[in-house]
């Protein structure tokens, strides 16, 4: 594990978190996440997969409260550390649970919103981390993308939202189990690394019980052609890019 507090948000936030190929770490898909979810105030907020809390610390900086769930407890107890080194233990709450057993930690239908950054690849990819932190987190061996639909149908309210970034090439899966769940997706975009390459990753904004009827807003570029962060990017690091 690192010793060091390291920055987020160039600065705003510093967090603990493990060291390079030991745990899992904040990466682009934490910081455009947790900028794409629009809550609003008073809304009861989950984080399921929270890790060390970074998209959670970011959004109590935004203001809101937030509560967030991992299975691993090494990561939670770093959620609450991080919490009370940036002075927001008042607007988060951190929790040891599996997400499979989500009937026996929360009632039905308590949450107006959860925000998740599941898994990248599904349990069945076969280069399997080393690690078991980063195996847990990047290969749904403990939680499927299907887990996760089936939780989310279940303590979503009736209209309540889930944000979620996703990669690419598993849109088809998602939009198939959102739709078996009756989660309707509500609005999209694509994240590119650059002008011409296909998207890497999807940003996804689903309704429970809600009818069908999509917005695919324009994509956000990672780089320019000149290889520099673009506009969208540099806004995503603000806590007030809204």
């Amino acid at each position: 594990m690192t010793e060091e507090r390291e920055d987020l948000l160039r600065g705003v936030l510093k967090i603990m978190q493990p060291g390079e190929k030991v745990g899992p770490r904040v990466n682009l898909d934490t910081i455009l996440l947790a900028h794409y979810t629009r809550p609003k105030k008073r809304e009861r907020i989950l984080e399921i997969g929270c890790a060390h809390g970074a998209v959670s610390l970011i959004l109590a900086k935004r203001g809101y409260s937030i509560e967030g769930v991992d299975i691993q407890p090494h990561l939670v107890g770093m959620a609450v550390e991080n919490a009370a080194a940036n002075g927001l233990e008042a607007d988060t709450k951190f929790y040891t649970g599996d997400i499979r057993q989500h009937r026996t930690i929360w009632e039905a239908q308590s949450f107006d919103r959860i925000v998740t950054n599941p898994p990248y690849f599904g349990p069945e990819y076969g280069g399997l981390s080393p690690s078991k932190a980063i195996a847990t987190a990047m290969n749904g061996s403990e939680c499927t993308l299907e887990d996760l639909a089936r939780a989310c149908r279940y303590l979503l309210k009736n209209k309540g939202y889930l944000d979620m970034v996703i990669c690419a090439g598993r849109a088809a899966e998602l939009f198939a189990l959102l739709d078996k769940y009756n989660i309707a997706p509500k609005r999209m975009k694509a994240v590119h690394p650059r002008p011409g390459a296909e998207a890497s990753v999807l940003l996804v904004e689903a309704m429970r019980a809600s009818k069908h009827g999509l917005r695919i807003e324009p994509p956000l570029f990672v780089l320019d052609e000149d290889g520099r962060e673009t506009p969208q990017l540099r806004e995503a690091y603000l806590i007030g890019g809204e």
